[in-house]
């Protein structure tokens, strides 16, 4: 007898095809201001723009064919450098001094000192990583393959623990003493208690989840699948409410009242009320977007389509 797939292991394949099919023409960051979504021009972001980490100056790029990040003046975008990493980087974070990248077709992690991007440590973690979080003493990293977290010391790497999560978990945030993951495969959400990876519950939101936000009391999730985000209370995982947007929404920024959802479906992001989740506008973008970061007075949306980011 002939065995199938599971149905998220093709869904990840199909994902990872799109970024292949694509020519791997330099891709740009375009700059948009985050009150009205006004074009500010774009910026050269290296080839297949992923995910996209602000650290108070400077914004730092993963550049999935280049193997490589760029890190961006936040000022006027200028290149300040591009520095190699590991194979399919996907994710960025800044833990206050240093800037780490996961590695999806390495199943590492690595670490760059942020203000010259020297490379301080490349640590092995679960396979195919994509999401990462700083939660003030750690770093969590979410691999998609092995359905697991790992859970990493930020001053040195070391390995503190790996933890079980849902099918294909694929991003992962900070909030207090917990982080929250998206299992995209089961449709839901875990809450860890970030001091001994427990698992405090697991929560239904909408088809295929990808990004997850913590902002405030809240936690907001991106579900590609179901082109809505899904509220839900931080302390307890109640659902709050559930949001149209875009289509294939994937990533999530806090920004102000706002919060901004980068929709890979439909070449554009959302911005919602954080309050209540009402629409505010939808921007175009370039093609597919993918993550997203602000720097108080604008969103950068990194995209990883023929023109690349796009700053609002």
């Amino acid at each position: 007898m002939r065995r199938r797939l599971p149905a998220f292991l093709i869904s990840l394949f199909l994902f990872l095809l799109a970024l292949v099919v694509r020519p791997a023409a330099a891709q740009h960051v375009t700059r948009l201001k985050s009150s009205d979504g006004t074009v500010q021009g774009p910026v050269p972001a290296g080839t297949r723009p992923q995910g996209i980490a602000f650290d108070g100056t400077s914004f730092w790029v993963a550049s999935w064919s280049s193997n490589s990040v760029v890190k961006l003046k936040a000022s006027n975008g200028a290149s300040l450098g591009t520095f190699a990493v590991g194979k399919g980087p996907m994710r960025t974070v800044f833990d206050g001094a240093s800037v780490w990248v996961t590695n999806f077709n390495s199943n590492t992690v690595t670490k760059l000192k942020a203000s010259d991007g020297s490379a301080q440590g490349t640590f092995p973690v679960g396979t195919n990583p994509i999401g990462i979080a700083f939660d003030g003493t750690s770093i969590w990293v979410a691999n998609a393959s092995s359905n697991d977290i790992t859970k990493l010391k930020a001053s040195d790497g070391s390995k503190l623990g790996t933890f079980q999560a849902g099918a294909q978990p694929i991003d992962v945030a900070s909030e207090g003493g917990h982080v929250w993951v998206t299992n995209r495969g089961a449709n839901s959400v875990t809450k860890l208690r970030a001091s001994d990876g427990t698992v405090v519950g697991t929560f239904s939101v909408g088809t295929a989840p990808r990004g997850i936000l913590v902002a405030g009391e809240a936690v907001w999730a991106a579900n590609s699948g179901s082109n809505n985000v899904t509220k839900l209370k931080a302390s307890d995982g109640t659902i709050l409410g559930t949001f149209p947007v875009g289509k294939a929404p994937v990533s999530l920024v806090s920004a102000g009242s706002s919060v901004w959802v980068t929709n890979s479906g439909s070449d554009d992001v959302t911005k919602l009320n954080a309050s209540d989740g009402t629409v505010l506008g939808t921007f175009k973008v370039e093609i597919q977007p993918t993550g997203v970061a602000s720097d108080g007075s604008s969103i950068w949306v990194s995209c990883a389509g023929p023109e690349a980011e796009s700053k609002l």
